[in-house]
């Protein structure tokens, strides 16, 4: 039963897709309203009016003045919706931005940022396994006790 529950907790049932990344990560000429955008990432409208607002991202605008979000800019929508939900600050965020619009020459130091960023992931992601692996084991005891 522990077994089971610690491997449920490492190993999730239908696993991590990289090809759902993959798809939001788009290399075409095809641009998106700002709803189109919200709804691909999984946020709101808000967020990205915000996202723009504190110059995280550049958004062009067609000749009606509405947002057209374009292939780089929604990749580059794609890592700051996965770091926020990595819990990264935004004030990180910011800086990391800072950082690669400042060019190639903030390599190293960007490198840093997601190496420290990874080594916190890393550690919350540990604890939430245990978490798991314990709820995993308190359920399989109460299915145990419950059946016939």
């Amino acid at each position: 039963m522990l077994r089971r529950a610690l491997r449920l907790a490492v190993d999730p049932p239908g696993g991590v897709s990289i090809e759902a990344l993959r798809a939001l990560a788009r290399d075409d000429a095809t641009e998106w309203d700002i709803a189109t955008t919200a709804k691909h990432l999984g946020v709101s409208p808000h967020t990205l009016r915000y996202y723009e607002r504190i110059g995280l991202v550049q958004v062009a605008r067609d000749a009606a003045g509405h947002r057209r979000y374009g292939a780089p800019a929604v990749r580059r929508l794609v890592f700051l919706t996965r770091m926020r939900t990595s819990g990264m600050p935004i004030s990180d965020l910011r800086h990391y931005i800072d950082l690669v619009d400042s060019g190639q020459d903030t390599v190293s130091e960007r490198m840093d940022l997601l190496l420290e960023h990874r080594d916190i992931l890393r550690s919350r992601i540990a604890g939430l396994q245990l978490a798991l692996a314990a709820t995993e084991y308190k359920i399989a005891v109460y299915q145990e006790v419950h059946q016939p």
